[in-house]
């Protein structure tokens, strides 16, 4: 039995599901049942990984964890989740991390994870930590604009990055999470290609059908405007210094990961536009 916390989000639903494809039983951790909306060959369980009740209840049988947090109480919600796996019989987590964990200095987004990774180390459970770059996903953020105003606003500038495709995320995830070889290893996961902000909105054009503007802004705009739209102070400074570093032409670095542990090509940014395509007509 495979546990999955975070199991209605962008990557915890894909994990869900390929799990399921494969055969596997599968146990998922979740804050609401009535709007999970999983296969019906999902255990579905209700729960917060802030109550160590339902966490304990959650784990039992369980021998394989997926473990998704982020954020100031993540570190604490995932040591008490390995712990209380370990107590329970299991054998391996696999947690979703960030590619920026171990670089200096840390962001709030790769502490809260560095913090998590030396939770889960100090359980004294075996572990598997992926660590991607940003998710293709990110890019539903500019549906807003783009259909009201045809425009993209970013403060990545000229900046490259290799965008990943969640589902690779995921596939990454399962064959860890099911087979031999992975326990210890920490696994830096990209896409295909380094693309800017610009590439990827010429991606979405075509696909939508549509002209798409990129609009370089500055630092302060987007702090602004992710203010602006309620975002916590620590993940606003996290996401400036994102585009700082992206700016500078550090990011760029393709990583052979997905291929080396599916035995697949990742998917590009165009299979994902065409994908999510709806969301910005």
């Amino acid at each position: 039995m495979v546990l999955v916390t975070g199991a209605t989000g962008t990557v915890g639903r894909e994990v869900v599901a390929q799990l399921v494809a494969e055969g596997h039983e599968v146990r998922a951790f979740t804050r609401d049942r009535t709007t999970a909306r999983l296969d019906p060959r999902v255990e579905v369980v209700a729960g917060d990984l802030d109550e160590p009740e339902t966490v304990a209840r959650a784990v039992e049988g369980v021998d394989r964890v997926f473990s998704l947090a982020v954020g100031p109480k993540g570190a604490v919600q995932e040591g008490n989740l390995a712990r209380a796996a370990r107590r329970a019989g299991a054998r391996l987590v696999v947690k979703l991390s960030s590619l920026g964990v171990g670089d200096r200095p840390l962001n709030a987004i790769t502490g809260w994870h560095e913090a998590g990774e030396r939770a889960i180390r100090d359980s004294g459970l075996s572990f598997t930590f992926l660590r991607p770059g940003s998710f293709m996903s990110n890019a539903l953020f500019w549906a807003g604009t783009i259909k009201a105003q045809g425009r993209v606003f970013s403060s990545f500038g000229e900046g490259h990055y290799p965008p990943v495709h969640p589902r690779d995320i995921a596939a990454v995830a399962v064959k860890a999470l099911t087979g031999s070889g992975h326990e210890g290893e920490t696994y830096r996961l990209t896409g295909p290609v380094a693309l800017s902000v610009a590439d990827q909105v010429r991606i979405l054009a075509q696909v939508v059908g549509r002209p798409i503007a990129f609009v370089a802004i500055s630092d302060e705009a987007a702090r602004q405007g992710m203010v602006e739209a309620g975002m916590a102070g620590p993940l606003v400074e996290a996401l400036v210094q994102v585009g700082i570093f992206i700016r500078s032409g550090r990011a760029s670095e393709v990583l052979p990961t997905v291929r080396e542990v599916t035995g697949r090509d990742p998917l590009t940014f165009e299979q994902w536009a065409r994908e999510n395509a709806a969301a910005f007509r």
